[in-house]
């Protein structure tokens, strides 16, 4: 977050702020947050200690970018967020320990459409924000690939796939992008407006109605998994 705010103040440069996301991320896993079992994804159950910690920094890191990634039209990363948060503990069976967090997160980022979407004096997210946001929802992340984390019976959702489900679409627009921009010889970490929610901006004209859009795909997407696995 510091990172992120020194940047919309005087600018750094990506490979700062990657270094500075891969430092955040050891000290998460130092605190005890790493990703050492894939419940059977692709066949492999509980990782080395040298695997589950380049895992757990790869997915940190990876979380960090796609939610500072999105945060490019009014209301869409906040939105991201909170449904995100809002699947966490709904889909859990039974309240988790991060409960007040959610509540607390949901109650500030809430607040924040009224600034995002008026006309004048608009306030943002900025790097600081969305790399913040960013760093929070991988530690929801990782508590849901832990043991700790139990999703409802009724829904019997394999984990990797159930964040796959409420993370779909910053996680296609980040595989998007990045593989989009090495095809054209760009750093995967250097701003532009090819993403997906700027294509439909596009078309539309209306930050509301892009995000409202994207939303809407987002739960459908959610439903769709469920209801297929």
């Amino acid at each position: 977050m510091v990172v992120g705010l020194y940047d919309d103040i005087n600018g750094v440069d990506f490979k700062l702020k990657f270094i500075f996301q891969i430092i955040a991320a050891k000290i998460i896993i130092d605190n005890g947050l790493i990703i050492d079992n894939l419940h059977g994804f692709a066949g492999i159950y509980e990782l080395s200690r040298i695997a589950a910690q380049i895992l757990t920094i790869f997915i940190i890191v990876a979380i960090i970018n796609s939610i500072n990634f999105i945060d490019g039209i009014d209301g869409l990363a906040i939105t991201t967020v909170i449904l995100f948060i809002i699947g966490f503990e709904f889909f859990a069976s039974e309240p988790t320990s991060f409960t007040n967090l959610s509540t607390i997160l949901i109650g500030s980022l809430v607040s924040l459409y009224y600034f995002n979407f008026r006309k004048k004096n608009k306030v943002f997210l900025g790097d600081s924000g969305s790399l913040f946001l960013g760093g929070i929802i991988s530690i929801y992340v990782i508590r849901i690939l832990t043991n700790n984390y139990i999703i409802k019976p009724e829904f019997d959702l394999h984990k990797i796939l159930f964040v796959i489900s409420i993370l779909f679409y910053p996680i296609i627009d980040i595989i998007r992008i990045f593989f989009l921009r090495l095809i054209k010889g760009k750093s995967p970490f250097i701003a532009d407006k090819n993403h997906i929610h700027h294509l439909i901006l596009s078309k539309t004209n209306n930050h509301f109605l892009t995000t409202f859009i994207i939303v809407f795909i987002s739960i459908f997407f959610i439903i769709l998994i469920q209801a297929l696995l």
